[in-house]
């Protein structure tokens, strides 16, 4: 039998999520708070090392909470597991009966249901529960080093793009620059993630420009007040 191979977006979700909103934040969270120093009247020095700072905290800060959240996820989908492990070695009769169910839910005929689900238990027990009654498969289990890596990664990398416009233009031109720069950055960001995910680029652009916008202004905003009031 000849079988017919796809390849689905979907296993694509647990790293692109994480680079996304690495890359994402590493470019508003420093080119705002580039913008920010610079508004308050900020020496070329004093903005460039505000920008270096904004990327080895972010970075840190993305690794560290991607790593926690993703290890909380990873800790349910253990005890889940535990729990079904337990279940099926003392209660084998009746996770055969949630199964075939869970069959008979999705439009199979009782029957079928049943011996289906005999020869998926036969088969791989827990697998079969892991993947129709708690829906852990291995495409999207929680892997919490790899999301830290790639948040960390794609920080680093969004934050460089206003860090080196920040280095390459003279001090009266840095808050126009940076803020053009971010912007571009931004839509063709939104357009990649959009493209890798499959999902409308149109619609991911306007996202991601409007809040990182957004978040330039009013940074800038409360850089030029404390500024003047300095």
């Amino acid at each position: 039998m000849r079988t017919h191979k796809e390849s689905h977006l979907v296993t694509r979700v647990g790293w692109l999520r994480a680079a996304v909103l690495g890359a994402n934040d590493g470019i508003v969270s420093t080119s705002s708070l580039i913008l920010g120093v610079a508004s308050a009247g900020s020496s070329h020095g004093a903005v460039l090392t505000a920008g270096v700072a904004s990327l080895v905290a972010g970075a840190m800060s993305m690794a560290a909470g991607e790593y926690v959240s993703v290890s909380s996820q990873a800790d349910t989908e253990k005890s889940d597991l535990a729990r079904e492990r337990r279940e099926l070695a003392t209660r084998p009769e009746a996770e055969l009966q949630e199964l075939t169910g869970i069959y008979i839910d999705r439009g199979v005929d009782p029957a079928t249901s049943r011996t289906v689900a005999t020869q998926m238990m036969a088969h791989d027990a827990l697998q079969a529960h892991a993947r129709d009654e708690l829906y852990i498969t291995d495409e999207t289990i929680a892997r919490p080093v790899v999301a830290a890596m790639a948040s960390a990664a794609s920080f680093t990398v969004g934050a460089a793009l206003p860090l080196a416009l920040t280095a390459a233009l003279p001090l009266a031109t840095i808050g126009p620059g940076v803020a053009i720069g971010s912007i571009l950055f931004l839509a063709l960001l939104g357009a990649i993630g959009a493209r890798t995910g499959g999902a409308p680029m149109m619609r991911a652009v306007v996202r991601v420009v409007f809040w990182g916008a957004m978040a330039m202004a009013l940074t800038s905003l409360v850089g030029k007040l404390f500024g003047a009031a300095v």
